[in-house]
């Protein structure tokens, strides 16, 4: 009777085993590929990838295995006219696969795993008689892995991004009027359509973005307490309402993230310098609140006034101290960016200055979702600053809510609070 039992166990750890291995798993191209290269000769879509002209382009599609394996790879799409040759490469290996005009369900291989973590699966296109290489739906996985790791039921737009990530700082318990933080952008991290938040607060934020291959801005903005996407909306009596603006600040509105007033200064940060970020978050006395940011330009050595903006119908001091690093481009979600944030401190009513020293770590839906696990953030000890690092496909996660504390600094910063009043 044992060895009858023992047998049937046996067996049903087999069958568990050949069915785990005979797992499929559709990995759509819309929501975990980009192009890496020759980005003009091919592009990713809601149909995957499309438009897939150029023998330069180079096409990486990412998952994440969590163990050693060996999987089984197949291409789904179509090929509207004539045949193509293309390169499927991963792990190191590389095969040349032939499609023929019509639906394909072409198997390009298998790859053997050797460790957990993110491999990009690559595709090249090397001749063809029609006008595309392919149209590429997806990959199809044959695999015994049930925790591996790619965009699936989630936005593909949001999932190209990849996480943001959040340091929440830790406030004095005083009612808090200016908060100070310096920002470092290390060289070669100055990736396109990043924000490097530093003066985040409840209603708003302040940092800087590199915009464009030619433009990089320093972005302050409040929200309005009127509810909606849409800032043409908001009735003039909840308008966020500009007070001050620095020279050459160009102010206007915003939406799709709630409303409000933004401004923002187009500024040649550079990378490997240190900036510093001032806000002033102080209540009228009348049922409203007055926000001001300045930004010190480290090259020009001098504080720049950004914006001052009155939101109605609001009572309040500084809260909710936060930075913030974000990627606002579906295409570069494949770039790894990392941030530096040193030398918090906090000013009171009263005028004290406390200096900060601790903060949690946090990020957003898409890494809460579990659809991509590249984020990171902590402490540098080197540096004595706080970190944020995401995107790029890296597998060293941090936890959400893990606590960091920096030896804080004995000095407060020096700053003529006149000469602010004054810009």
């Amino acid at each position: 009777m044992r060895k009858f039992l023992n047998l049937v166990a046996w067996l049903c750890v087999s069958v568990s085993a050949a069915f785990a291995q005979n797992t499929k798993h559709t990995v759509n191209l819309s929501g975990n590929s980009y192009v890496v290269y020759g980005t003009d000769g091919a592009q990713i879509s809601n149909n995957g990838l499309t438009e897939w002209t150029g023998e330069k382009s180079k096409i990486n599609t990412y998952i994440y295995f969590s163990k050693p394996q060996t999987v089984s790879i197949t291409l789904k799409g179509k090929l509207d006219k004539g045949d193509s040759k293309i390169k499927f490469t991963a792990n190191g290996s590389s095969n040349i696969v032939e499609l023929k005009e019509g639906n394909f369900e072409k198997r390009v291989g298998s790859i053997v795993v050797k460790q957990a973590g993110y491999i990009p699966l690559s595709l090249k296109g090397i001749s063809k008689t029609g006008h595309q290489f392919a149209q590429v739906e997806s990959f199809v996985i044959e695999s015994e892995d049930d925790k591996m790791v790619y965009v699936h039921d989630f936005s593909d737009y949001w999932g190209r991004r990849g996480p943001s990530v959040h340091l929440n700082y830790e406030m004095p318990d005083d009612t808090i009027e200016w908060f100070y933080n310096e920002v470092t952008v290390p060289l070669n991290n100055d990736v396109l359509a990043s924000y490097y938040m530093a003066n985040g607060f409840s209603g708003g934020y302040f940092g800087m973005q590199v915009n464009s291959p030619s433009e990089r801005r320093v972005l302050f903005s409040v929200w309005s307490p009127f509810e909606t996407q849409d800032p043409k909306l908001i009735p003039d009596s909840l308008k966020i309402k500009m007070l001050r603006r620095g020279e050459n600040v160009h102010i206007g509105e915003f939406g799709n993230e709630g409303s409000g007033g933004q401004s923002y200064l187009r500024y040649n940060w550079k990378a490997g310098n240190t900036y510093k970020f001032l806000t002033q978050i102080k209540p009228t006395g009348e049922g409203n609140t007055v926000y001001t940011s300045y930004f010190y330009a480290t090259d020009e050595n001098k504080w720049l006034l950004i914006a001052s903006f009155l939101r109605p119908q609001t009572d309040t001091y500084y809260k909710r101290a936060h930075s913030f690093l974000e990627n606002f481009s579906p295409n570069q979600g494949y770039i790894t960016r990392k941030v530096f944030f040193g030398n918090q401190w906090y000013r009171s009513k009263s005028g004290k200055w406390i200096a900060g020293s601790v903060c949690s770590f946090s990020h957003d839906a898409t890494a809460k979702a579990g659809v991509r696990i590249d984020y990171k953030g902590g402490y540098d000890a080197k540096e004595n600053k706080f970190f944020l690092q995401n995107c790029g496909f890296f597998s060293d996660s941090t936890p959400f809510g893990e606590r960091f504390i920096l030896e804080p600094s004995l000095i407060p910063p020096q700053i003529d609070f006149k000469q602010l009043e004054n810009l």
